[in-house]
């Protein structure tokens, strides 16, 4: 069938296009328009932007072994509700992602029920100690784009160099948690002014940037591809900014909490605000803002990480870290578009186009021939979040009750329609 989009504003960071125009959808894939064609279906999107769809580099799904927190349907759902048309599934399931065994399971179980393109991650160390590296080259043929230990720390410099070391032979980059454990003691929040209102233990800023210096120093040794996960803090920026400039192969990614949030957000101890690395000054924000525009962190990546209620309904020191992200990580893009931060071209690069190049996946574009994945948005649409309107399985969102402006209306993966704001599925 045949679909043709007529009238939206076409976004395709790819190409540098950014005009009114129609766009066809045939057989699976962006088809060239022709005037001859008579299209089955037409979508008339006058106000709306066409993009490609999202790629998220940063997803915990949860499967295997924690589904009750999320699995790979409900989780694929939930990036298809934010536009998102392909994830990259995190190593901490349950068993660990770290045999090729786990890592063939979560890519069938991904083409039983996912949503969405699903792309593993596989553990950079078994069992994510840190200290025995994973069988890499088999994982990497198993079908690993990446290897981290993101929720554990590699805490050994000479196991994350040999790390860096045979991912460069596998042509694989390292996605690095950079946190100082030590430095980071008991800290739960980040080391402040808010932390001391609260009388929370905090954790300061450098035990984020020390680490990403050592292993932005590794890379440098090495010549491996280091991908810096979730970027908080300001100095971490120019530490990236510098080893970009000196030629180090390094990319970074930001949260879309990290760029809306700052550590105020704990001041009534809402416990869907503790998240690691923990949300950082305002000061911090304004790095990471600025970062993500001048292009020093390449892309938005969302470290969605479900919780059950009773994990968060806790204790602020004994609640488990981490938010849901999928569903609202385009209107928190939106919020620099809205400041003039982001030009939309550029905002969909750092959802789409980016995030595919920074791991060499198919997408983030809508040249002919590519597979239909897309995403249409209303830009202008002011939306209140409440848990009914998640998908995920888990509702742990700082951002409940919170207006937000932006919304995936349409999300097509392979041209099939996988979420429709007024009625999922097609």
């Amino acid at each position: 069938m045949r679909t043709r989009i007529r009238g939206a504003r076409i976004l395709d960071p790819s190409s540098g296009r950014d005009e009114i125009g129609e766009l066809d959808i045939d057989d699976g894939q962006i088809a060239e328009l022709d005037s001859g064609a008579t299209p089955d279906q037409v979508i008339e999107a006058e106000g709306l932007w066409l993009a490609p769809g999202f790629v998220d580099l940063h997803t915990h799904l949860r499967e295997p072994g924690q589904e009750y927190k999320e699995d790979i349907a409900t989780g694929t759902r939930a990036a298809a509700a934010g536009g998102y048309t392909a994830v990259c599934t995190m190593a901490n399931t349950d068993p660990v992602n770290d045999s090729p065994a786990v890592t063939e399971y979560i890519r069938r179980r991904a083409h039983e029920s996912a949503a969405v393109r699903v792309h593993v991650i596989a553990a950079a160390t078994q069992q994510l100690r840190g200290e025995i590296m994973s069988e890499m080259a088999s994982l990497a043929s198993a079908g690993a784009v990446a290897f981290s230990d993101d929720g554990a720390v590699i805490r050994n410099a000479s196991v994350m160099r040999r790390v860096l070391e045979y991912a460069r032979g596998v042509g694989r980059p390292v996605i690095a948690h950079c946190e100082d454990l030590d430095l980071r003691g008991s800290g739960v929040v980040h080391e402040g002014a808010s932390a001391t209102c609260c009388g929370l233990p905090g954790s300061p800023a450098e035990a984020e940037t020390v680490m990403v210096a050592r292993d932005v120093e590794l890379a440098r040794l090495t010549g491996a591809h280091l991908h810096i996960a979730h970027v908080s803090a300001g100095r971490s920026v120019d530490i990236i900014r510098e080893a970009k400039e000196s030629g180090v192969r390094v990319t970074a990614e930001v949260t879309p909490h990290h760029l809306c949030l700052t550590d105020e957000a704990i001041l009534n101890y809402d416990t869907n605000a503790k998240m690691a690395p923990p949300l950082r000054t305002a000061r911090d924000q304004e790095a990471l803002r600025q970062g993500l525009a001048d292009g020093t962190i390449d892309c938005v990546a969302t470290d969605h990480a479900p919780h059950a209620a009773y994990e968060k309904d806790l204790e602020f020191t004994a609640a488990a870290f981490g938010v849901v992200g999928l569903e609202t990580a385009l209107p928190c893009v939106m919020e620099l578009v809205i400041e003039g931060r982001l030009s939309a071209l550029d905002a969909m690069a750092r959802l789409s186009t980016r995030p595919a190049r920074v791991l060499g996946l198919r997408g983030g574009t809508l040249e002919t021939g590519a597979p239909a994945d897309l995403v249409l948005i209303d830009p202008e649409q002011v939306w209140k979040l409440e848990a009914v309107d998640l998908h995920s399985r888990s509702r742990n969102s700082p951002f409940l009750g919170r207006e937000l402006r932006g919304r995936a209306m349409l999300t097509w993966v392979g041209g099939h329609v996988v979420h429709a704001l007024d009625g999922d599925g097609a």
